[in-house]
């Protein structure tokens, strides 16, 4: 169930040198790098909402002006699996890191300010960079995420299912091999694995380049 406090506290405007835009959800992005952290975002089945915006955070910079700081994001996640006990939820800043090595003065009073508000408020306060956000991982979630919506066959998932559990590890290609003699077969059937995998009912290490020797097992939430 859904506890957040917040909602967007700033629309996003046209700018000249943003590129700006919004997602099928709603959410607005003012670069790049926000539209992909936002990718990541509605892939994690872990995650029950995002919100763009979320609050106005308070504080004196080093020579004691009075200033304001908008996060670009809060991160909530479910209450109800296990994949997130002990997990906090996260507000965060997307940000290029030559942008926060070009001003980092005034980006590290903001960040100090954010972490104080969140340690007062158990939550966790995050900052996500290219050097997190383009990674392996979202080359996979932007080749999953179009299979999350087409299960074939549901009695061929189950027996993938049930078979990934009877080897407890294995790889699509083995997989598949053992399940279908059928060189064809296993082509046309091989989307069902890539929909049990974004949907989280098979695991697999997206961190690292999804092939057909990745290994993949069962998990539980």
């Amino acid at each position: 169930m859904s506890t957040n406090h917040f909602k967007p506290v700033r629309k996003i405007g046209m700018s000249s040198r943003a590129i700006v835009g919004k997602t099928p959800e709603g959410w607005q992005f003012e670069s790049s790098l926000e539209r992909d952290f936002m990718e990541l975002i509605r892939f994690d089945l872990k995650i029950e909402s995002y919100i763009p915006q979320p609050l106005v955070i308070e504080y004196r910079d080093s020579e004691d002006i009075k200033r304001r700081y908008t996060p670009d994001g809060y991160i909530e996640y479910r209450d109800d699996i296990s994949l997130t006990k002990g997990m906090k939820n996260v507000i965060c800043e997307i940000k290029y890191r030559k942008d926060f090595k070009a001003s980092w003065r005034t980006h590290l009073a903001k960040f100090r300010a954010a972490k104080k508000f969140c340690e007062e408020n158990d939550y966790e306060f995050k900052v996500y960079t290219e050097r997190e956000i383009r990674t392996p991982y979202l080359d996979n979630v932007r080749f999953l995420y179009p299979y999350r919506e087409k299960l074939l066959d549901a009695a061929i998932a189950e027996r993938m299912t049930e078979k990934i559990h009877d080897l407890r590890e294995t790889d699509p290609e083995a997989l598949m091999t053992t399940l279908f003699r059928d060189k064809w077969k296993r082509a046309e059937l091989l989307p069902v694995l890539w929909y049990l995998i974004s949907t989280y009912k098979v695991g697999c290490e997206l961190s690292e380049p999804l092939t057909m020797k990745s290994k993949i097992w069962t998990i539980g939430w």
